[in-house]
């Protein structure tokens, strides 16, 4: 397969083209200009001097011949008009006034010699300033050679013929040099357009993987946790009840259940290994495949525990799309984590889900002292904002603080537009 090339960007140095794969510009002279700019400027500026130097010997024949002073002053004229075009690129209007000097100043005879030198220049003030200037420059030159053609009439009255000749023939030239110029020009404003715009999107584009890459890792992040921490902090707290009773059969108990809550883990852990290593997953797919389980599962992991957990529910949330359950579940299972964690004192904890035209969740344990809610983030956790997150990720929103009598309240409002299901708990069932 070829190699291929990395050319530079039209007006930008080599190298400047951010990366973008670009055809290479046809014909060798124009990939040399493009290379070597002083030398191709340093070459025009020559050929408009061997152009101009002829006409100071092969003039027009006036009645009022040059002196041999004018005849100096136009060469030294054209000479240093001439390396004024070194700066076109970078000076085009002021170039453009320079080379404008001899045909203002030069006797009739004289004033050919210097027509394509302004030429040259009108030509770069199109190309590298713009259209309308290049328009405007023409426009104040011709006004200028009118005024100029004008003087001279009045003061060889019987060379009007030539002086109106020589006024149309540099009218005409500048024109040519105008047309052309905006032609070149506009094309390049227009590739450099293009390409500035594909660099743009190159740069959105790398900022979209870098923020989507971002995302994704916060959602792995959320998923990690939500799995490692509940199911870890249900089986320390099985782990603990089993090494302080002194009954074998419930530290039997205690141990199975501590097997189960682990298997669990196991599963969903797989479960969303599985997800990461698809090669193609399809856009926004859930990290997992499966609902880790439900709310009721979260309770009843939490009463094996030990923990006054008290379940109520007002409507079917089987009804609720699966991204909605998906996130109920999780944050009861936060909630019920930081519970047991941070509230190992708690006499009572609620858990209360309303499925209507949203799907409010509350969870509220009496076992916290009361404390600012900032307090409670500035710990480093990852709890709190996850579950934001979460709920934000479906449209809803969740708030977390304490409350009078000791107790902490996590609310969340969930939008679920109805799906067609029969299954869950009954309105009003409570799980004891």
């Amino acid at each position: 397969m070829p190699r291929r090339t990395l050319t530079a960007v039209v007006g930008a140095p080599p190298g400047a083209d951010d990366g973008l794969l670009l055809p290479r510009e046809p014909g060798l002279f124009r990939r040399y200009w493009a290379r070597h700019r002083r030398i191709a400027d340093a070459l025009i500026a020559f050929v408009a001097l061997v152009l101009s130097a002829p006409a100071v010997t092969l003039r027009a024949e006036f009645g009022a011949p040059p002196t041999d002073a004018q005849v100096w002053l136009a060469v030294g004229l054209i000479l240093l008009a001439s390396a004024a075009l070194m700066l076109r690129r970078h000076r085009p209007l002021a170039v453009f006034v320079v080379t404008m000097v001899p045909v203002l100043v030069l006797p009739p005879s004289l004033v050919p010699a210097s027509h394509l030198l302004p030429a040259f220049a009108l030509y770069a003030v199109a190309v590298y300033r713009s259209a309308r200037a290049c328009w405007i420059a023409l426009g104040a030159a011709t006004a200028a050679m009118t005024a100029s053609t004008a003087i001279a009439a009045l003061a060889l009255p019987s060379e009007l013929t030539s002086l109106v000749t020589t006024l149309v023939s540099a009218v005409v030239v500048l024109l040519i040099a105008a047309l052309i110029g905006v032609n070149v020009g506009n094309r390049r404003r227009y590739l450099e357009a293009l390409i500035d715009r594909s660099r743009q999107l190159l740069v959105e584009r790398d900022q979209q993987a870098r923020l989507g890459a971002a995302a994704e890792r916060t959602r792995i992040a959320r998923e990690m946790h939500d799995i490692v921490s509940h199911n870890l902090t249900v089986v320390v707290a099985l782990a603990e009840g089993a090494t302080a009773t002194t009954d074998p059969a419930r530290a039997r108990v205690a141990t199975e259940q501590i097997a189960a809550t682990a298997r669990g883990a196991l599963t969903e852990m797989r479960a969303m290994l599985g997800v990461l290593r698809d090669p193609d997953p399809s856009p926004g797919a859930p990290l997992s495949p499966i609902l880790p389980a439900t709310a009721g599962d979260a309770v009843e992991a939490a009463q094996r525990a030990g923990f006054p957990v008290r379940l109520h529910t007002e409507g079917r949330i089987d009804s609720a799309p699966a991204e909605v359950r998906f996130a109920v579940t999780r944050i009861v299972q936060e909630s019920l984590t930081n519970a047991m964690r941070h509230a190992p004192a708690a006499s009572r904890i609620d858990v209360r889900i309303v499925v209507g035209e949203d799907v409010d969740v509350e969870i509220i344990n009496d076992g916290v002292h009361a404390r600012p809610e900032s307090a409670a983030d500035s710990r480093g956790g990852y709890g709190l904002p996850g579950l934001r997150e979460r709920a934000a990720h479906v449209g809803g929103q969740l708030t977390a603080g304490p409350a009078e009598g000791g107790r902490w309240i996590v609310r969340a409002s969930l939008p679920a537009p109805a799906t067609t299901g029969t299954a869950g708990l009954e309105p009003g069932e409570e799980n004891p």
